[in-house]
Formats: C-alpha cells, structure tokens, sequence
C-alpha cells in the first residue's frame, strides 16, 4: 500500500475540503494517525481502511492504490 494509500488518501480528503482533524473525529483516530498515513510513515489498520473507504465512498482497493476506480 505505502506511497500509493498516502497520495489517494490526501488527494481524496483535499478534493472533498475535509480537513486532518475532521475525517480524524469521523472515523475514530488521531489528527497525528492522519498525517502519519498521508506521509507515508504508518499504515492504517484493516478496521481503519474500512471506515475510510465508506467515509470517501470508494473501495479499499482504490484507497490501496490496487484499482483506477472507485
């Protein structure tokens, strides 16, 4: 997953104006958990990948950087 979840994660959270700490409080982690996934430095639990991909609307293979579409 690595570099490529990093990109797709801060790419979909810009695009729908949603600040670090805000999609944090939505699905249950830090504000530091967000940032260290969006440069790369941690991965998200499959738990976590899952709130994401419901929360963005799009696959966890998306999210992985597995897919081109959502």
């Amino acid at each position: 997953m690595g570099e490529n979840f990093a990109k797709i994660l801060k790419e979909l959270r810009t695009e729908r104006g949603v600040g670090q700490v805000e999609l944090a409080n939505t699905i249950g982690v830090s504000k530091g958990i967000i940032s260290l996934w969006e440069n790369g430095l941690r991965e998200p639990k499959l738990s976590n990948l899952i709130s994401l991909a419901k929360y963005f609307g799009v696959t966890i293979d998306f999210l992985a950087g597995l897919k081109d579409w959502a």
